[in-house]
């Protein structure tokens, strides 16, 4: 699959459990509820995958964690905040630019409506 067709099903994953769950919920109940069903979808994926760093050929030894990466092509950052900051866009590119995933969502559940809280960011070249 292409990182735009993993994105549309992330998005419909997404809208799925912010209907059957609402807003409000620790992200760690949203991160188990959307690795069921990319289970059940048998799309392959990782879980909070480490993130390596390296300086001056050297790996750091700290502790960047991915929520989701789906098929090794599109990165998925799970939030459950009142408000989505600068930061937390930075932080995802700064996965995506350490991972060379070049297609993230950044996806916060703590809202009324699901499409507005999700945050698409592009890095380079996609596949259509």
């Amino acid at each position: 699959m292409t990182e735009n067709q993993l994105a549309k099903i992330a998005v419909d994953i997404a809208y799925k459990i912010h209907t059957t769950l609402g807003p409000g919920l620790l992200e760690s109940v949203y991160e188990a509820a959307f690795a069921y069903e990319l289970t059940k979808r048998g799309i392959p994926f990782t879980r909070q995958e480490g993130i390596p760093v390296y300086y001056e050929d050297v790996k750091l030894d700290i502790g960047f964690r991915a929520d989701i990466i789906m098929e090794d092509k599109l990165l998925i950052e799970l939030k459950s905040v009142k408000d989505i900051e600068k930061v937390h866009h930075k932080t995802v590119l700064t996965y995506m630019s350490l991972t060379g995933i070049n297609l993230a969502l950044l996806i916060n559940f703590n809202v009324a409506l699901i499409k507005d809280g999700i945050y698409r960011k592009i890095l380079g070249n996609i596949e259509e």
